[in-house]
């Protein structure tokens, strides 16, 4: 019989990661890479029996990358700390690893958003969460990761429950965080410079993206406030940008003084 490894991408989630471990026990294996957690996170997460591994730098592909080399079972389960799986959802994912004549090497996991505690996102996000080992080949991308694999794609009825910006301090320290990540890799990948009509383009861009694609004008107030967020937090990206491309800007300026 198919067994499943869930992995789980952990950082400082003391507060998180024993309802995401629960949502889990149907899994046959629990694999936590922890990224340099100050809190009981590895406590709490050995605990309950999963395994901890350590991978320092905030690279999500990197860790991702670990527990895929690290897992012994047939089938592996990607869940981040603020992520639940539901019954319906657990239900089928038992279903499908116990076919022998499993076609699917890759299936696609609804992912249903909640917002400042249970405020659902109108939006729902299809994502390759659940893979056959040897179907998977590594993922990519430093923060917005994707996965590379081979096979077969299927999409499971039932929702992996995501509750992400919880609160505006916890958003904020997040965009603090990652922002500077973002703008180096644009950076280093040569992006025109940030002029000032860029700004206004980025930031109008997110906001209509989060508002009406993805239909936040439905969620009411907090539609408004999270699709105003977005607009700040790429923003905050791409100011870290201009930042860096003036500092390099004014290092050309003071050695073509010196010559």
């Amino acid at each position: 019989m198919s067994k499943i490894s869930a992995v789980v991408i952990a950082r400082n989630s003391e507060d998180l990661i024993l309802d995401c471990l629960n949502s889990l026990s149907f899994c046959d294996e629990i694999i936590v890479v922890d990224a340099g957690s100050k809190d009981k996170t590895i406590e709490l997460a050995e605990k309950k029996g999963a395994k901890v591994l350590h991978f320092e730098p905030n690279d999500y592909a990197g860790s991702r990358n670990m527990g895929l080399k690290s897992a012994n079972c047939d089938w592996i389960l990607y869940v981040d700390t603020d992520e639940r799986v539901s019954d319906e959802l657990k239900s089928n994912i038992k279903n499908q690893i116990s076919k022998t004549d499993n076609e699917y090497g890759v299936f696609k996991l609804k992912r249903k958003n909640f917002y400042f505690g249970n405020h659902e996102w109108p939006y729902i996000e299809k994502l390759e969460r659940l893979f056959k080992k040897n179907s998977l080949k590594g993922w990519y991308g430093k923060i917005h990761e994707s996965p590379s694999f081979e096979g077969k794609v299927k999409t499971l009825d039932g929702y992996l429950l995501h509750y992400t910006h919880r609160n505006l301090s916890s958003m904020v320290d997040k965009t603090l965080e990652w922002s500077k990540i973002e703008a180096e890799l644009h950076f280093k990948s040569g992006h025109p410079p940030m002029t000032w009509w860029r700004f206004p383009r980025v930031m109008i861009t997110a906001f209509l993206d989060s508002y009406i694609r993805q239909k936040g004008f439905k969620a009411g107030a907090v539609g408004l406030l999270e699709s105003m967020y977005q607009s700040f937090s790429i923003f905050v990206t791409y100011a870290r940008l201009w930042e860096l491309q003036n500092k390099q800007s004014l290092r050309s300026d003071d050695l073509k003084k010196k010559q």
